[in-house]
């Protein structure tokens, strides 16, 4: 278990970066930039909680890696998304 002031500066980090993301994602210019920032601060904040709040640092490796797996698939899913929307869309259709 963490000290409280560990905890305390954990999240405080953690809430600066979603103000971070909150801001640039707000802004008028959303360009791939952005969007790796934003989401790359989507799976740190992810691996985060996951180690520090969630407590699954010294948990079993199975569990802890499919934790931190998820943090990285999804913000990778939202790159390819944005990258590639249209084959996406084509894709994910059910005609």
């Amino acid at each position: 278990m963490f000290d409280t002031k560990s905890v305390d500066f954990i999240w405080l980090v953690l809430m600066g970066l979603t103000l971070l993301s909150a801001a640039i994602a707000e802004s008028p210019d959303q360009g791939l930039i952005l969007i790796l920032v934003i989401t790359l601060t989507v799976a740190y904040k992810g691996r985060m909680i996951v180690d520090h709040f969630m407590e699954l640092k010294d948990a079993n490796r199975l569990l802890r890696n499919s934790m931190r797996i998820y943090f990285y698939v999804i913000p990778a899913m939202i790159v390819l998304v944005y990258l590639f929307p249209d084959l996406i869309a084509r894709l994910t259709t059910l005609q």
